[in-house]
């Protein structure tokens, strides 16, 4: 009887064991960039398939942050670069000190008033947490990319996508968008390691 006992409630711990170290969802598949959807500030779906061919720079922003002069030098960048080989998305997310309380709207009138913004700009997303966007999801997590793991560490955190649609590197808050190394890979299709 002990020995049955002994045998029940190591089938049982084995059982537990398993269960509570599952993953909770499902696993990760590999998915193409050009598979993404995202949804503009004017509240259009946008299907990343339009932007095969080109080089994407794609940019988590925010209104009220030390970095939001970006906003200038990332237009700049578009205005030179822009066009049939490259382009910019950017993405606002409240996500660090709340920098993005801005509606949808608000922020579209914020980029025109004060920076001229013509490259596109998405409605507003979560770039962490629980609510995390696929987009930002695709980007962060190596077992969908193919590339590489990572994480939003602030506001104009930049993704380079290359004219494949593979995610080649990323650039920091401090760097700016139109440091050497970007333009390089811009020009050239050479990233320089950082």
């Amino acid at each position: 009887m002990k020995t049955i006992k002994i045998l029940t409630i190591m089938f049982f711990g084995l059982f537990c064991g398993k269960k509570a170290t599952a993953q909770p969802t499902e696993a990760l598949q590999p998915q193409s960039f050009y598979a993404l959807q995202a949804e503009t500030l004017n509240g259009k779906p946008f299907d990343f398939a339009s932007l095969k061919g080109k080089k994407v720079l794609v940019v988590n922003t925010a209104s009220k942050c030390g970095f939001t002069k970006q906003y200038g030098d990332l237009q700049k960048l578009y205005e030179e670069y822009g066009g049939n080989n490259f382009t910019i998305i950017g993405f606002p997310a409240n996500d660090f000190m709340r920098q993005e309380p801005g509606s949808n709207d608000e922020i579209a009138n914020f980029c025109q008033i004060n920076f001229g913004v013509t490259f596109q700009m998405m409605a507003k997303i979560h770039v962490k947490g629980d609510s995390i966007s696929p987009v930002y999801q695709w980007l962060t997590a190596k077992a969908l990319n193919s590339a590489m793991d990572s994480e939003v560490k602030w506001n104009f955190q930049k993704y380079m996508i290359d004219e494949n649609g593979k995610l080649v590197g990323i650039a920091y808050s401090k760097e700016k968008p139109n440091s050497n190394r970007i333009v390089e890979w811009i020009k050239t299709g050479k990233l320089e390691e950082k």
